[in-house]
């Protein structure tokens, strides 16, 4: 669908997009007047989401909370939708052995570089429960959720896709919106992912090293700069990826599968020796037919002293 094509449709489906704000607006007031319940939980519960639909870099960011928690001493647990994945009846405690294919990949993917424990379950509030019940942490970070009002929460925190931030910002099905942009006056804080916003704290995708999947080896930046190289990327924004690692690597061939991609082995079945550079969240899910070919880079979110200072203030 050409550009035209699609601003069409979009401007078609406005009424269908006047009917989800009504909606969601009557939902969230139902839930601030008491007639809908809140959960409230006996340790502090951190919520990173967003006001969009599509990736805007929430669950690094995720990683970077658990991992300073951590260093203070904190026990963390993580509960996540667990989307893209099969499970879908009651609470999943997710390990480095679930499939991925169950519990979806950023839930693996939080497990695999944290070793916090993970529950997934799409009734968020049940999946705190029984994270509390089975792991007492001391701190609850929840993978997105901004919108699950039933979970109670004591800070909130929105990503913003710092390139593409509110797309034409029309209220789904028309546009990206799951909220009014008028929700981030109401958040704690509003991180900006990969530009620069007056009021908006800066997060920065930082590459760190390659990662060989089926080995674990671990090679430097300049370690593929003069070779050929075919990119794999199967999550919300692609191209901020790609932009990443043309720079890495002397001739870049992109393949582009859609966000939460369940990867088989001929999607990677290249029909030449290449190396295969995918994202960390792609390779997860890519453990059981891995081949010294492939490789991920790791990536560290670089975000302030100060928010972090101010982010333990509130809790």
């Amino acid at each position: 669908m050409d550009l035209n094509t699609r601003g069409v449709v979009n401007y078609l489906l406005l009424p269908i997009s006047g009917v989800f704000y009504a909606l969601s607006s009557l939902r969230r007031m139902l839930y601030r007047i008491g007639v809908f319940t809140t959960n409230q939980f006996k340790v502090p519960v951190v919520v990173v989401g967003n006001i969009t639909v599509g990736g805007s870099g929430k669950t690094p960011i995720v990683i970077k909370l658990v991992k300073h928690f951590q260093q203070q001493g904190k026990r963390v647990g993580v509960v996540s939708r667990g989307y893209g994945g099969s499970h879908v009846s009651g609470s999943l405690l997710v390990d480095v052995d679930t499939n991925a294919i169950l519990s979806g990949d950023e839930p693996l993917l939080i497990v695999t570089q944290t070793g916090a424990p993970v529950m997934v379950n799409k009734d968020r509030s049940k999946a705190v429960y029984d994270l509390i019940e089975q792991h007492q942490p001391d701190v609850v970070v929840s993978d997105d959720g901004l919108q699950h009002y039933a979970m109670g929460r004591d800070v909130e925190i929105a990503v913003v896709d710092g390139r593409r931030r509110f797309g034409n910002g029309f209220f789904l099905p028309a546009g990206p919106l799951r909220e009014s942009q008028s929700r981030l006056n109401e958040v704690d804080f509003v991180i900006n992912n990969g530009a620069i916003q007056a009021g908006e704290i800066t997060a920065r995708l930082e590459p760190k090293f390659f990662v060989n999947v089926l080995t674990g080896e671990q090679q430097p930046l300049d370690f593929f700069i003069k070779k050929v190289c075919h990119g794999v990327a199967g999550i919300g924004h692609p191209q901020r990826f790609f932009d990443v690692i043309k720079h890495l690597c002397a001739i870049l061939y992109r393949h582009e599968f859609k966000d939460h991609h369940p990867y088989v082995d001929k999607d990677l079945a290249f029909d030449d020796e290449h190396p295969i550079i995918m994202t960390a969240k792609d390779c997860v899910k890519c453990s059981e037919f891995a081949n010294d070919r492939m490789w991920y880079l790791h990536v560290e979110v670089n975000l302030s002293e100060d928010f972090l200072t101010k982010l333990d203030a509130k809790l």
